[in-house]
């Protein structure tokens, strides 16, 4: 690792003072780019190879000073790191430490063997792994368009290697399903923009929202919209993400109550000036209990119920139920069951989510959810 002090002599290199030419304060800055970009564990980059991607941008710099640059670069981006935890230092306090220390520095020296020895940035903001779950699991979110789902993946490679980057795309492997075809990103601006409460450092009265809702068409297999393309218009709280989908949770003023809509199913979302109405309705909600109790988003009637289930389906129940809002018991006399007890909304999307486990769960109560349930099964069994 180049030291301070250390003339360079080397044929055919620049003079320590030929990289005062040009562009100087943009080099540490590049340094660390062109790090960031091109270098991990597994491609190093050496001081030449750095001086040349310098060059690219009509920057000559000394070897002697790509050396300092980097000391510097990891002397500022360890004080970064102590100050988020609240400790102050100096420059040169700094410089001291990570020179005694050579696990604080960022940026590292490696000599494998003569052909692999250089630089390369150890330490992100995030580490590769994180970045490849948090790519894929964009990848995946069907309530992201394709064009969008790249939008945002781009966005998170730029924080790994170029070389990192490559494996992250070629490595991501999107299920076959169907994904939005809308701008949900667009959307989801104007509904944040709606809901703030301060815009462009100006005070800002949240207001409603108007909108086009869509849904599929059997006789055109597209989305349409609903209500014959007449605007909807709500107060907006809160997205959720659920299931799989975004959505928003708003207060109606035409039926005065609280429900969802599906952000990717949103169509020309603009804001109205009109000040939000329904609060009260909306701080009367449970929020980490909402999702739990509306199956797939639709609403019913609130009631508290009892499922005796067979013991391997106890992860199935806690997933869907938390353990916070529910509580799950053994029965003295059958200890091959348990029963679970949960508030829910009474669906038939609840209805058709207990009959995917057949005869390995049976509604126990309450009484009027068991005869609902009942007549359920009687009306599918009538059409058959």
């Amino acid at each position: 690792m180049p030291r301070k002090g250390e003339a360079s002599k080397r044929k055919g290199e620049p003079s320590p003072n030929s990289g005062m030419k040009g562009n100087q304060k943009m080099k540490p800055y590049l340094i660390l780019q062109i790090l960031q970009q091109q270098s991990d564990e597994n491609h190093l980059l050496t001081i030449d190879r750095i001086r040349d991607e310098l060059s690219f941008y009509g920057i000559s710099a000394a070897r002697r000073s790509v050396g300092e640059d980097i000391e510097a670069i990891n002397a500022a981006l360890y004080l970064a790191g102590i100050r988020e935890m609240g400790i102050k230092a100096s420059i040169e306090d700094a410089i001291s430490e990570i020179n005694d220390d050579e696990t604080l520095k960022a940026i590292v020296y490696v000599s494998r063997n003569k052909d692999e020895r250089g630089y390369y940035l150890k330490e992100r903001k995030f580490d590769y792994q994180e970045i490849r779950l948090l790519a894929e699991t964009i990848y995946n979110a069907k309530f992201l368009s394709e064009t969008d789902s790249e939008k945002l993946a781009k966005v998170l490679r730029d924080y790994v290697s170029e070389y990192q980057a490559s494996n992250i795309k070629r490595s991501a492997y999107v299920t076959d399903r169907i994904k939005s075809n809308r701008g949900i990103l667009e959307n989801i601006e104007k509904i944040d923009k709606a809901m703030a409460t301060k815009l462009e450092g100006e005070k800002h009265e949240p207001e409603k929202i108007s909108f086009q809702y869509c849904s599929y068409s059997i006789s055109e297999m597209k989305q349409v919209e609903r209500r014959r393309g007449n605007r909807y218009k709500v107060s907006p709280y809160k997205t959720i993400v659920a299931d799989g989908n975004y959505y928003l949770l708003a207060y109606d003023d035409n039926i005065k109550q609280i429900r969802t809509f599906r952000i990717d199913r949103m169509k020309d979302v603009k804001g109205t000036k009109e000040p939000r109405e329904g609060k009260e309705e909306f701080d009367a909600i449970d929020l980490k209990n909402f999702t739990k109790r509306r199956f797939g988003m639709f609403g019913g009637r609130r009631a508290s119920v009892r499922i005796r289930c067979i013991s391997p389906l106890l992860d199935a129940m806690v997933e869907r139920f938390g353990t916070q809002y529910a509580t799950y018991t053994i029965p003295k006399d059958d200890p091959n069951h348990f029963i679970c007890s949960a508030t829910v909304e009474v669906s038939e999307q609840f209805f058709g989510w207990l009959l995917g486990f057949g005869k390995k769960v049976k509604l126990l109560g309450d009484a009027e959810t068991v005869t609902e349930f009942k007549e359920y099964l009687d009306k599918v069994k009538a059409m058959y």
